[in-house]
C-alpha cells in the first residue's frame, strides 16, 4: 500500500505511469467510467479549495466511485482520538484524501490509516498540483523532461514541483526571495541540487540574465505569495504588506514576458496585481485553466493507481 505525500517514495516509472494512465482516461473517459465501481473516497477538508474539492469529487465519480466529502469543523477530528478516528475512517472506505493546515496531521492519516492517504495539500508539500503541472507540460511539449522557471515564496507547491521536475529529468530553477516552508528535511533541497537537476537562482539576478531565462525555459510558474487562509485577515494585514513590498520587483509582467513563447503557469486563485499582472493573467489564461482542470484526470490517475495498485490498464 502506497501513500501520496513526497515523491520520494516513487520512482520514474512510476510518475510516468500515472501521468500516462491519467492521459489515457482523459482522452478516453467511456472506457474507465467503471474502474472504481462500488470505491469509495472520504475527503477531509481543513483548508478550503475549489479546486480539490470538485476535481476528487467529479473525478470519483467519472471513474464509478463515490466521493464522501466533510469539513475538518464538522468532524470528530476536532474532539478525538486521531488515531483511532483514522482506523474508523479506513473501516468505511477504500481511499482517503485529506486537506491539512499542518503536515504532522498529513504524517499522523498516513501512519495510521490501512488504506492509502493522499496529501490534498498541507504546509510542506501539494502533490496532487505537482501530478496536474507536469500532465499539462507534457501535454503542451510532448516530453516529461521540461524546464520550469518559479518565481515567488518557496512553498508546498514549490517543494512538489522541485520534486517531480527533477524526478522527471527536467530542469527546475527557483526565484524564492523568501520561504514559507516548513517541515521539509534539512537536507531536502541539498539533495535536488545534487541531481544536477535543480538550481537557486539568486535574488538579486539581473533582469537581463532572468529574461534569458525565462525564454529558455518551458514555462514560467508563480504563485500567491501570501496563504489563501491569511490573504483576507485583517489580523495578518501588516505581514501581508511586508511580504508584498518585497516581492513586487518579482512580478510576472508584460516586460518578462516580452519576446518570448514561453508558458505561464499558476496554481490558482490568481491575485492580478501582485504575483501577476492582470494581462498576462488574461493573456495566458486558457494555458492556467488547463493546469487546473488536469488536477482532475491526473488524480484519476492517481486514485487507479493507489486503489487498485495497477498501471496496466
Amino acid at each position: 500500500m502506497k501513500h501520496a505525500n513526497s515523491f520520494v517514495d516513487y520512482t520514474t516509472d512510476e510518475l510516468k505511469g500515472i501521468l500516462l494512465l491519467a492521459e489515457k482516461i482523459k482522452q478516453h473517459p467511456d472506457d474507465y467510467s467503471h474502474i472504481l465501481d462500488g470505491k469509495k473516497l472520504y475527503t477531509l477538508f481543513e483548508k478550503t479549495s475549489n479546486r480539490t474539492y470538485l476535481s476528487f469529487s467529479i473525478g470519483m465519480e467519472e471513474l464509478g466511485g463515490k466521493a464522501y466529502n466533510q469539513l475538518w469543523k464538522d468532524s470528530n477530528f476536532t474532539i478525538g482520538d486521531l488515531m483511532s478516528e483514522v482506523k474508523y475512517v479506513c473501516r468505511n472506505v477504500d481511499c482517503i484524501m485529506g486537506r491539512f493546515k499542518k503536515a504532522e496531521t498529513t504524517e499522523g492519516f498516513m501512519k495510521n490509516a490501512t488504506v492509502p492517504v493522499i496529501n490534498g495539500c498541507d504546509n510542506t508539500f501539494h502533490p496532487t498540483q505537482a501530478l496536474a503541472d507536469m500532465l499539462t507540460l507534457y501535454e503542451k511539449t510532448g516530453h516529461f523532461e521540461a524546464k520550469v522557471l518559479y518565481i515567488g515564496a518557496k512553498n508546498n507547491t514549490y517543494n512538489s514541483l522541485s520534486e517531480i521536475v527533477t524526478k522527471m529529468g527536467g530542469m527546475m530553477y527557483g526565484l524564492t526571495p523568501f520561504s514559507q516552508v516548513t517541515n521539509v528535511p534539512a537536507d531536502f533541497y541539498d539533495k535536488l541540487t545534487a541531481t544536477g537537476h535543480y538550481k537557486e537562482l539568486p535574488t538579486d539576478i539581473s533582469k537581463e540574465e532572468l529574461k534569458k531565462v525565462v525564454a529558455d525555459v518551458d514555462c514560467v510558474y508563480t504563485d500567491t505569495w501570501v496563504d489563501m487562509e491569511f490573504f483576507t485577515n485583517p489580523d495578518y494585514a501588516e505581514k501581508k504588506n511586508q511580504i508584498i513590498n518585497m516581492m513586487m520587483p518579482y512580478q510576472i509582467d508584460a516586460a518578462l514576458m516580452e519576446g518570448t513563447d514561453t508558458m505561464v503557469f499558476h496554481d490558482m486563485p490568481i491575485h492580478p496585481g501582485y504575483e501577476i499582472t492582470q494581462d498576462v493573467m488574461e493573456k495566458h489564461l486558457e494555458t492556467i485553466l488547463d493546469e487546473a482542470e488536469n488536477r482532475r484526470h491526473a488524480e484519476k490517475g492517481l486514485l487507479v493507481y493507489l486503489i487498485t495498485g495497477k498501471l496496466d490498464w
